[in-house]
């Protein structure tokens, strides 16, 4: 799970695909480009928009055909195009600020997406329509299902969405309860229906007597970020999946309470956190100011300090630079909110296991969260903070990690009992004042700070002749030795 949003990049710089692989990694066919982007769609988009100037976000598997799509859609449009080489976060969200950059007027955004919704500019999404042998997928389907009568909900991955109402049409007449979700991009207008999910960008009907916890899930896709988010929301239902790139089926066998304990792991180190890092893993997704706002307030009322940190895609080595912090929650879209923080110095949780730390009016109900949007006033999983409570009144708590005792209730303090955040120092011997923060304050502790310009102490030598190759690995690596 970490790899998909912290990756270093190497993997990316030294891949080779041969045809097997790139029909894997979900790469276009050499031969059908205009089907396999939907060129005609697309143009029809642009066009009808009025756009001039539009940016296309591609994957990186799918970086190799950027440049003959560009020059197609140019070519179909008379617009300009712009390729967005590198996302800021997660490929699957719209990198609104790198098409900001390029004063792109709307995006085309290609391959697998998460489907959060946007905040600014009109995107249209084209997932890639990756083959699907229709028959063998209902044949696994019969094997997993023999009762006709059983009530399976079919999800998919978005680049096999393409091919749900033909499957549809081969299931539909044999098995009468079987309920297929469809692919929404943005959030339907007006509130849900009864009966009616809308989550992960799928929407379908419900109408069995006990709802959701009386259906099964079959998911057509190959294991990974969207199964995981599925599972781990809908714990109550038996997973099956369909891999199309491997023609295999098979009974899910994550063990969803294992996962859900390590999760919950983390909800109690949260609760034994004094310092709080918020990283920020999205400046798309509606709503991520709000939660971050949010968030701040409820670690301000939990007694707990609080940073908010923009560092780009997160990986061990730049959270391993916050020493001070003692765990990280990270503000993502719902497929890259899962972070396997288990190679980081410090752990990484969900703004969800946040609440349940910190929240005491929220408790563990068997649901798990990973989209923040529900947690916000008006959405389905919102729970007001609770009034705070004076200290002597508060239960004493023990952590189950320390054993020590430690502060669950709510404070609710004056500013002027607020930890400041700035202090006056004296700066020199002329009685210069400066600002100093509290992590400023924090760094000039350390032994190590960083690169010293040294002015005036390093020796001029002339220029020579520098390393060749990438950062990972010079060209002239190992000979020196």
């Amino acid at each position: 799970i970490a790899t998909a949003f912290s990756s270093d990049g190497e993997a990316a710089l030294r891949r080779e695909l041969g045809p097997a692989e790139a029909a894997a990694a979900g790469a276009a066919p050499r031969g059908d480009l205009d089907g396999f982007y939907e060129m005609g769609r697309a143009a029809a988009f642009v066009r009808d928009g009025g756009f001039r100037k539009v940016a296309l976000q591609f994957p990186d598997h799918l970086l190799a055909d950027a440049a003959m799509v560009a020059a197609g859609m140019e070519a179909a449009t008379g617009a300009e195009m712009y390729v967005l080489g590198d996302t800021t976060y997660g490929s699957c969200c719209v990198d609104e600020v790198a098409a900001e950059h390029a004063g792109a007027e709307a995006v085309l955004h290609y391959g697998p997406a998460c489907l959060s919704p946007c905040r600014k500019l009109p995107v249209l999404h084209i997932f890639g329509r990756q083959p699907l042998d229709v028959g063998r997928c209902a044949e696994a389907f019969r094997e997993l299902y023999p009762d006709r009568q059983s009530r399976v909900v079919v999800l998919s991955d978005v680049v096999y969405a393409h091919a749900m109402g033909e499957l549809e049409q081969e299931l539909g007449l044999e098995y009468p309860n079987i309920i297929f979700s469809s692919v929404v991009c943005g959030d339907p207008p007006g509130p849900a229906p009864p009966g009616e999910v809308r989550q992960f960008g799928r929407q379908f009907l419900v109408e069995a007597p006990g709802g959701l916890q009386d259906c099964a899930m079959f998911y057509v896709g190959a294991e990974g970020l969207t199964l995981t988010s599925f599972m781990l929301t809908w714990n109550c239902c038996p997973f099956s999946s369909f891999d199309p790139t491997t023609g295999c089926s098979r009974r899910e066998t994550l063990n969803v309470n294992r996962a859900l304990m390590r999760r919950l792991y983390l909800v109690e180190r949260a609760r034994d956190a004094q310092v709080v890092g918020i990283l920020v893993g999205t400046l798309g997704v509606t709503g991520y100011l709000t939660v971050l706002q949010h968030l701040r307030e409820l670690l301000r009322r939990a007694g707990k300090r609080s940073y908010t940190l923009a560092v780009g895609k997160p990986n061990p080595a730049k959270l391993a630079n916050f020493l001070e912090v003692d765990i990280f929650v990270l503000v993502a879209c719902a497929q890259n909110s899962l972070l396997d923080s288990s190679d980081f110095y410090r752990p990484v949780v969900t703004p969800y296991e946040l609440e349940l730390a910190c929240n005491p009016a929220r408790t563990w109900t068997g649901n798990y969260f990973t989209d923040f949007r529900d947690l916000l006033p008006g959405a389905c999983a919102h729970v007001e903070l609770p009034p705070a409570i004076p200290a002597v009144e508060a239960i004493p708590d023990i952590s189950l990690i320390t054993g020590e005792m430690r502060v669950t209730h709510l404070c609710d303090l004056p500013d002027s009992q607020l930890p400041p955040s700035t202090a006056l120092a004296c700066r020199d011997q002329t009685r210069a004042l400066a600002e100093i923060s509290p992590a400023a304050s924090f760094l000039e502790s350390r032994s190590w700070r960083g690169l010293e310009q040294q002015l005036r102490q390093t020796p001029i030598s002339k220029a020579v002749q520098g390393r060749r190759g990438i950062a990972i690995a010079y060209e002239d690596e190992g000979h020196e030795q």
